[in-house]
């Protein structure tokens, strides 16, 4: 990890919003490489990561070394809101890439509200959607099988084209997948499988096509 001045890196924050910038310029600037831990489970800490360049993931882990993944969050975005209170991290955060993100101490995001009360309820939102998000996971879990969920995810990440098949140009590997569904590899491996003789899922080196529509069921 390296530190270096915000005003070396003003081209990294120019795209976010105003609300977003002004924060960020509070922050120090922080590089870190793949695979970096910046938040883990049941930690106490007191930082935001606002994330400038590259993707983080936060997940939980399991006592037999399962994985479930909460979400896969690029620029614009942060993490670590949910431990401002005081309370233990809710997850791990780990980057998937070469990333930098703006850090604030909890200090500086009570004195950036008090001068810009606007931004609280940007932050607000941002709690009730993930709220919202973990409610929806949990919802099918419970409600969908395995395959229901895959469906669920794949439609999520697939962009239409105009012959009227969809891509999916992030291209997980089966542990990943599985990692977001909450399940084993195996059983993706076997899906993704079936889907690819049935005609449904075309596999590229880096990207899937969906050639039709997924089934309801399988």
């Amino acid at each position: 990890m390296s530190k270096l001045p915000l005003d070396t890196d003003a081209a990294l924050y120019a795209s976010l919003s105003e609300p977003l910038r002004a924060l960020a310029r509070r922050g120090e600037i922080r590089h870190y490489r793949k695979n970096t831990l910046l938040i883990e489970e049941g930690d106490h800490g007191d930082t935001l990561y606002l994330i400038l360049a590259g993707r983080l993931r936060s997940y939980a882990s399991g006592d037999k070394g399962r994985e479930i993944t909460y979400g896969v969050y690029g620029p614009g975005e942060y993490l670590g809101e949910m431990s401002l209170d005081g309370g233990p991290r809710s997850a791990n955060v780990i980057t998937l890439e070469a990333s930098t993100c703006a850090v604030i101490t909890r200090t500086t995001l009570q004195r950036h509200i008090a001068e810009d009360p606007e931004f609280a309820f940007d932050l607000i939102g941002k709690i009730i959607r993930r709220a919202r998000a973990a409610t929806l996971s949990a919802k099918q879990l419970a409600l969908n099988d395995v395959y229901g969920r895959l469906v669920l995810l794949l439609d999520g990440l697939a962009v239409a084209l105009p012959d009227g098949s969809r891509r999916i140009e992030e291209r997980l590997t089966h542990q990943e997948l599985a990692n977001r569904l909450g399940c084993s590899r195996e059983m993706v491996s076997r899906l993704m499988k079936d889907l690819e003789q049935g005609g449904y899922l075309q596999t590229q080196p880096r990207q899937w096509n969906l050639l039709r529509a997924l089934p309801a069921r399988w």
